[in-house]
């Protein structure tokens, strides 16, 4: 399990997404509210963003978030228009390390999971690896089910490339619950192409986790869209009032030009 946000509209610098909301992704790293199946969030984290040439750039880091001595610097000079990132909390049988830490990236892509599928090595992996090339296999570079969900999802977009990445994301998610044979999977997913914002609140065989959005919090510029897994502000009153839970077994796009779209899976 892990905690996750991603932020789209007007420009910011890292520092007002990631540090200074009173329940940011920095305090939830330590200090996480509806957290299921772990108690800290310590086991790395990372960020993402679009350069100035419109392709994704990523910062990953293994080690906890608050050890991070180049975090204050980069989080005070980096700004964009588009954030996703994430702390994480290992799984067990998922090493730690850069290679498994989020964000992943391809071409114009950007991909965070919150969750993980249960007996995963035993039952999904095989399967996910005679679907996938041997060209998407190859740019695997850990071994957790969050970056094998990303490569079945490239896959489709390979086979298909017309498909609209929410498709693609209903595919992944019928095609793992195809497979599943009765195991738990918690599938939280944010996928980003730099423009728009997909995010996935769905489990299999179990509750699904935590997810929330807004569009007109406050606390963030005019027109400032986000999704997290916790809200990251409580508003004026001390209730949240900002903030709307995704429904369960729904996807949520948030697009800079239309207001969110919620569509069941």
């Amino acid at each position: 399990m892990c905690r996750l946000a991603a932020y789209l509209g007007p420009e910011i610098v890292l520092q007002e997404f990631l540090l200074d909301p009173e329940h940011s992704l920095y305090k939830q790293s330590w200090a996480p509210q509806e957290l299921r199946y772990a108690r800290l969030n310590a086991d790395g984290f990372g960020f993402g963003w679009y350069s100035g040439d419109e392709s994704p750039a990523i910062y990953r880091n293994h080690l906890p978030i608050w050890s991070d001595t180049n975090l204050s610097d980069l989080a005070r000079s980096l700004s964009a228009d588009m954030w996703l990132a994430m702390v994480r909390s290992a799984t067990d049988g998922f090493a730690n390390g850069t290679a498994n830490t989020q964000p992943f990236r391809h071409q114009d892509l950007l991909f965070v999971h919150n969750g993980f599928i249960e007996n995963f090595n035993h039952n999904l992996r095989g399967q996910i690896r005679d679907a996938i090339s041997t060209e998407i296999e190859a740019g695997i570079e850990g071994n957790t089910d969050s970056e094998y969900l990303f490569a079945l999802i490239r896959q489709t977009l390979t086979d298909e490339p017309d498909t609209p990445l929410e498709e693609a994301m209903r595919d992944c998610l019928y095609q793992v619950d195809e497979w599943l044979d009765g195991h738990k999977a918690l599938l939280n997913i944010v996928l980003t192409d730099g423009v728009r914002i997909y995010a996935s609140r769905h489990a299999l065989h179990d509750p699904c986790p935590s997810l929330y959005y807004t569009t007109d919090d406050e606390n963030f510029p005019e027109g400032a869209q986000l999704v997290s897994s916790e809200r990251l502000t409580s508003g004026e009153s001390g209730d949240a009032e900002f903030w709307q839970s995704v429904p369960e077994h729904h996807l949520l796009i948030l697009d800079p030009e239309e207001p969110p779209e919620l569509i069941e899976l």
